[in-house]
């Protein structure tokens, strides 16, 4: 028996777990019919290695609702203790429990899953494609999709595609138009997102002119320059109040689209400071922490951005948008 505690929490699940050595949960929520299942699966999926045996014990459950949280949550405990390399991705609404390109456990949603839908992947583990060529952007996102067990490719994969005009007059309909038009021409499941500075005190500009700011020939520094020269009359922190904003439409062949927004609030800086990310990172201030946006490290800006935010909402409906459509 291991003396370490194992938890895991956020605003949708809560886990607490100790290695003893077989699995059964507890908590203070009742245990519904796809926890039981979850705990019947799992019964039997490991073989006793050495002289220890293969499960986890005693698995607090305070809040659940993603069994692809909780099954990673026991398969990063089984990594710990016993030196495995287990994996859990997602795959048209189920998940799956692999080692080392070995397949072990299934657990599909309640209502199953279509033979088609389940078999259309080249390979186990769903891949997104994110509609972009910035490999910053495509970062962040290839972070965040991690903890899902998603895979992420972008445009630069597809030099052939043809650049998709951004002529909506709304962060909603930028994102639609690319996500739904890519999705189209490669048959995969795209993600796009149109995300923009506004700052209240111009009326919300940028807005979803934010890249293209200072000119058909924009890029980070002149918008930068041109924001500042915009705010050159306005002194006071909180008349320069902003926020990042993200859009992100989900679109593949033949389903509803799926749209979650977010904002990030903040304030334009005097000055830009600091050397990570791109775009106005360097003219955002975070909140009232005093530090822009690039100067934060991946880790930090991926906890509480406006893409992180947007992410997080996206992954509690995403698993069900999923499953919906593979029936």
């Amino acid at each position: 028996m291991s003396d370490r505690i194992y938890e895991y929490k956020d605003d949708k699940d809560w886990f607490i777990g100790r290695w003893t050595g077989s699995f059964s949960f507890g908590g203070f929520i009742p245990l519904s019919e796809e926890i039981l299942r979850i705990q019947y699966n799992l019964s039997g999926f490991l073989p006793v290695r050495g002289n220890k045996a293969s499960a986890a014990d005693n698995i607090q459950l305070l809040r659940f609702s993603s069994p692809f949280r909780l099954l990673a949550f026991i398969a990063e405990m089984i990594n710990q203790e016993l030196d495995r390399h287990l994996e859990v991705k997602q795959h048209q609404g189920a998940v799956l429990l692999i080692e080392e390109g070995q397949l072990l456990m299934v657990h599909l949603p309640q209502s199953g899953l279509a033979v088609s839908a389940f078999f259309t992947a080249d390979s186990f583990g769903d891949t997104v494609l994110i509609a972009t060529h910035n490999e910053g952007k495509t970062k962040e996102f290839s972070d965040m999709f991690a903890k899902m067990g998603l895979k992420v490719e972008n445009l630069n994969n597809y030099p052939d595609l043809p650049e998709v005009a951004e002529t909506g007059t709304t962060f909603e309909e930028n994102a639609r138009l690319k996500a739904e038009t890519i999705s189209e021409l490669t048959g995969k499941t795209v993600l796009a997102d149109d995300s923009g500075l506004k700052v209240d005190v111009l009326g919300g500009l940028p807005g979803v002119w934010s890249a293209r700011f200072s000119g058909s020939d924009a890029d980070d520094e002149s918008n930068n320059r041109k924001l500042l020269h915009e705010l050159a009359m306005v002194f006071e922190e909180k008349d320069r109040s902003a926020q990042f904003h993200t859009t992100l439409a989900v679109a593949a062949p033949g389903k509803d689209s799926l749209i979650v927004e977010a904002d990030w609030p903040g304030y334009i800086a005097l000055q830009p400071k600091g050397k990570n990310g791109f775009g106005y990172d360097p003219l955002f201030l975070v909140g009232e922490t005093g530090r822009t946006a690039a100067e934060l490290s991946s880790a930090e800006k991926n906890q509480v951005s406006h893409r992180a935010l947007a992410v997080k909402k996206l992954m509690e409906v995403f698993p069900e948008w999923q499953a919906k459509h593979s029936l």
